[in-house]
């Protein structure tokens, strides 16, 4: 008799639970087209309960409880929508939910590096897009530069060009730090001289977004983006005031203190970073060696904006910064030195950079557009007996002209730039001063030919003068092949100016290094071209969204500019009679769970240098790289990241071959409205290269150090706190 009673309890508590618990059937379309959207979020609040729409817009979420519930409806681009529902429903319901675009969202995701107005989803040029969240998320791991940001995404790394004082070039796709062409707000900033300290003096809590564009660019912004350009974009104000302050300690010894404010009035607006970084000398090893040198950085970044009519915008930045920077024997450093420990490597940099932008907005969609910098840069780089002291004064003008249509946008302009270069002591090679001018035209049009292909073409003709012309044609194309699945094709021609200015020259100082001449020396003339796959979907009813992206690559670059002996010591950069070739794939899978999100991707990449019949592995690039992060993200209360990367074996400058290694890392992140905290465990398993090989040959005062191809600081936790007023 018990046990019917049971079985009947049971019975009636199974009943009840499945009358409590309902099912919630929807389809999503845009309100205009009446397309479906892919990938909408959908979340009951209260409940824990989430899904994401499948290829046909539609979402099941099963075990929503009796009673009245709000179901919240987001999508990148479109704005949020918010249905209260009562449970249980009439059977076999199923809703139509429409969204409406979000004009304010959509203009943060318009791509300003392609110089058009399209968002995202429409740009036939292949690029990757780094959001305001992503940078405040990074900002927490590495709050004094922008290294990390960048080594983290696949196919890109940051190659360290000095052992003990941490200069760094960016790679992309196994290419040189030379190749790869920096913006900043579409100006060039970091070249030349600048361009082994540029990513370790960048900040980026002004940072809006950061957009990436991976194989032969040049066509865009010129020369020098034969692997691919970075720009970065700043912040600009908003309705509302932003003021944030961002404070950070590690235990490799470093402080950073950030302030950003921006704010909009009624004809002007202004934004504007304050930061100052400081390290002291670290060295977890027993090299005796800084991993991290000592330095003091000051940056300011302020900027005015002035909106002239409804139709005329302006605006005027100035960027400066001052740094010392001291590397090298640690007891030299601390004050401890003798004969015995008295290597050292001090760099002394100031960048002050002037910027101004024009924009008038026509009537049936013309646009013009005029802009003009000025960058003074000023470097030092002292080591015992030796002083290398420099200054570079460059400017940029651009005037363009972009014409808007539904299915047609084309622009046009002309550019101008000069680079200036002067040595203040020479030495025993003479000087090495030069002089390039660069006048350029262009004209790029974006079609969309139907509703599955996008067309984006473009042509430059650059002067380099004393050198010659490069004529660079650009193709895109973007198929649609459903809502789904797309591709991108893309090629294009590069080309990059000599200079002396090379990862190469970096790593000894630009010591006994023979001027560059225009009678021995010619441009470095490149094509490239990439071909990607993308699919994005999800799965189980809707609960796990699912992207992946496969990209294949390949570039060539005849006569390279290489650093060759010339006898006596001393260095030439000599045009080989050869070229560089790089091929390979990257492939990037994102899969979510509600507030879990898993990122994978891989790298594969074969770097090549072929002169006189003979194949060489070109030096410091891991033809195998895996990165996966997993993260946990309760929207605006938590964010939980652990990432590793593995890198394989790496081919030396002395014949060698690196290690393979791993690293791992862990960051937290408590938010609260005006408030976050959190703390970082960057590289907590310790794998550095000095713990299983070593860095420099030679005696502790006349050391020779070899390539850097794994980390020197080792394990460095960093903590600290945001505040948003």
């Amino acid at each position: 008799m018990t046990k019917r009673i049971i079985v009947l309890m049971a019975t009636a508590m199974s009943a009840l639970c499945m009358y409590a618990q309902n099912t919630l059937k929807a389809t999503v379309k845009e309100e205009d087209s009446g397309e479906p959207l892919v990938g909408v979020t959908v979340k009951i609040d209260g409940t824990g309960l989430s899904g994401v729409t499948d290829g046909e817009g539609n979402i099941t979420i099963i075990g929503v409880p009796d009673g009245s519930h709000n179901a919240v409806f987001t999508y990148i681009g479109y704005e949020r929508e918010n249905k209260t529902l009562t449970f249980p429903m009439a059977e076999d319901t199923t809703l139509t939910i429409y969204m409406e675009e979000d004009e304010k969202e959509l203009e943060e995701l318009v791509i300003q590096t392609t110089r058009g107005t399209r968002s995202i989803k429409n740009v036939p040029t292949r690029i990757e897009f780094i959001s305001g969240e992503e940078l405040d998320e990074k900002s927490s791991m590495k709050p004094g530069d922008i290294r990390m940001l960048l080594n983290e995404s696949t196919g890109i790394s940051t190659q360290q060009t000095s052992a003990i004082s941490g200069n760094a070039a960016i790679r992309i796709q196994g290419l040189d730090g030379r190749y790869t062409q920096i913006l900043k707000d579409g100006f060039p900033t970091f070249a030349g001289a600048a361009s082994g300290l540029g990513l370790l003096q960048t900040p980026p809590l002004d940072l809006k977004q950061v957009e990436i564009v991976k194989g032969s660019s040049s066509t865009l912004y010129g020369g020098g983006a034969i692997a691919g350009l970075v720009n970065l974009i700043s912040k600009t104000p908003g309705e509302k005031r932003e003021l944030s302050f961002l404070l950070n300690g590690t235990t490799g010894k470093g402080l950073d203190a950030s302030m950003f404010y921006s704010q909009k009035f009624s004809k002007i607006g202004i934004t504007s970073l304050l930061s100052y970084n400081r390290n002291w000398a670290y060295d977890p090893s027993d090299t005796g060696f800084t991993a991290i040198p000592e330095f003091d950085r000051f940056t300011f970044n302020p900027k005015l904006f002035l909106y002239l009519s409804e139709n005329t915008d302006m605006n005027i930045a100035l960027n400066t910064m001052f740094e010392n920077r001291l590397g090298g024997d640690i007891r030299y450093i601390e004050g401890k030195g003798d004969a015995t420990h008295s290597y050292f490597e001090r760099n002394k940099t100031q960048r002050h950079s002037l910027q101004a932008t024009f924009e008038h907005r026509f009537g049936q969609g013309g646009k013009l557009t005029a802009k003009a910098s000025g960058t003074y840069f000023d470097r030092s780089i002292e080591i015992p007996a030796y002083m290398f002291d420099g200054r570079q004064i460059s400017s940029f003008t651009e005037v363009a002209y972009t014409h808007t249509r539904d299915k047609n946008e084309w622009v046009a302009g002309l550019n101008l730039w000069t680079d200036d270069f002067k040595e203040k002591n020479p030495g025993a090679v003479g000087k090495r001063d030069y002089t390039q001018t660069t006048a350029g035209a262009f004209i790029q049009d974006n079609w969309l030919t139907n509703s599955w292909l996008n067309i984006e073409a473009g042509l430059r003709a650059d002067h380099v003068f004393s050198y010659g012309w490069a004529i660079l044609p650009r193709l895109s194309a973007l198929f649609k092949v459903s809502e789904q699945l797309s591709s991108r094709l893309s090629g294009g021609f590069g080309y990059k100016a000599p200079t002396m200015f090379t990862e190469d020259a970096e790593r000894i100082q630009y010591r006994d290094i023979i001027p560059v001449d225009k009678d021995h020396n010619k441009l470095e003339r490149s094509y490239g071209l990439n071909w990607d796959v993308n699919y994005v979907t999800s799965l189980f009813g809707g609960s796990v969204s699912f992207a992946v992206n496969q990209l294949f690559f390949y570039t060539y670059i005849n006569s390279p500019l290489q650093l060759r002996q010339a006898g006596n010591g001393m260095f030439r950069m000599d045009n080989i009679s050869g070229h560089i070739d790089t091929k390979g794939s990257e492939t990037n899978v994102k899969l979510g769970y509600r507030d879990l999100h898993l990122y994978l991707g891989y790298t594969y990449t074969d770097a090549c240098i072929k002169e006189n019949g003979v194949t060489s592995e070109n030096v410091l690039t891991p033809k195998h790289r895996i990165n996966a992060i997993l993260m946990y993200e309760v929207e605006d209360e938590w964010r939980v990241g652990l990432e590793s990367y593995f890198y394989s074996k790496q081919k030396l400058s002395d014949g060698s071959t690196g290690r393979s290694y791993t690293i791992f890392g862990l960051m937290v992140e408590k938010i609260w409205e005006k408030l976050s905290v959190f703390a970082n465990f960057e590289n907590f398993t310790d794998r550095r290269q000095t713990r299983f090989d070593t860095i420099y040959t030679g005696t502790v005062s006349n050391p020779e150090f070899r390539d850097i191809y794994a980390p020197l600081d080792g394990f460095v936790m960093n903590a600290g706190v945001k505040i948003r007023l």
